[in-house]
């Protein structure tokens, strides 16, 4: 199933990623199948098997398959994974909904990537990253805690900046040059914490809606690992399948 294009503007990775989602997606490729391996996928859809791991790795990153040593990559338990239809930031995506968007900061500073962060964000562990933490508002009612993990060059330069006022992603673009192409976000329900509770203005064990989000400059390289805590009963995530 699925075919290779040539001269499409899609690297060749990129269209396998989703020749192998769309196995997954019709029920060929279930939970807990092992997936063939790099060199016959390479054989199979004519690509080298540098490409074929790196389709892998992604999707491994993503959630959708898991690696078991000395076994080979197995099809992960179903979860729920959006592909956002608009990289938007949230005071675009607060205002598209015709509310007005503000933000509380909570704390910044310059922090070393961790293995977990270093992992997402494709660094070296011990790279100096920005940690920004904010509390976002929609007409001025707390809708969600966003911890921002950023990484490129000059990031301590963020220190000096406003990010209750200003955009973080049109700052970004407009600023620093990074211009962001892609994002892809996990959702996942949970109850709030205590100090969650506290800091959205709702009991504690609410339901909330977590997220992480890697975002993607150009040449694929990832700029921001977000987290995030949305009130789950203000909040509704969409998206658009085909």
């Amino acid at each position: 199933m699925g075919v290779m294009y040539r001269n499409s503007p899609l690297p060749r990775y990129s269209q396998l990623k989703e020749i192998m989602r769309e196995r997954m997606r019709v029920g060929e490729w279930k939970p807990g199948d092992l997936i063939p391996s790099e060199r016959e996928l390479g054989e199979t859809y004519g690509i080298s098997r540098t490409t074929a791991r790196q389709a892998i790795t992604e999707l491994v990153n993503e959630g959708l398959f898991y690696r078991e040593q000395g076994k080979g990559t197995f099809v992960s338990q179903s979860k729920i994974t959006q592909q956002l239809i608009h990289l938007t930031g949230f005071t675009e995506d607060i205002r598209a909904r015709g509310q007005y968007p503000s933000t509380k900061m909570i704390a910044t500073a310059m922090d070393l990537a961790d293995e977990a962060i270093a992992e997402k964000l494709r660094i070296s562990p011990g790279t100096p990253i920005f940690r920004l933490q904010r509390l976002r508002l929609a007409d001025n009612e707390p809708l969600a805690i966003e911890l921002s993990q950023i990484s490129f060059k000059d990031c301590e330069r963020l220190l000096e900046e406003d990010l209750e006022q200003n955009s973080l992603y049109s700052l970004l673009e407009k600023k620093y040059g990074v211009v962001l192409m892609e994002a892809d976000q996990e959702i996942e329900a949970g109850l709030a914490s205590n100090e969650d509770a506290q800091l959205l203005k709702i009991a504690p064990g609410s339901s909330v809606l977590h997220t992480r989000r890697v975002t993607y400059r150009e040449l694929n390289q990832p700029v921001e690992y977000a987290k995030a805590v949305y009130c789950g009963h203000k909040y509704t995530f969409y998206t658009r399948m085909r």
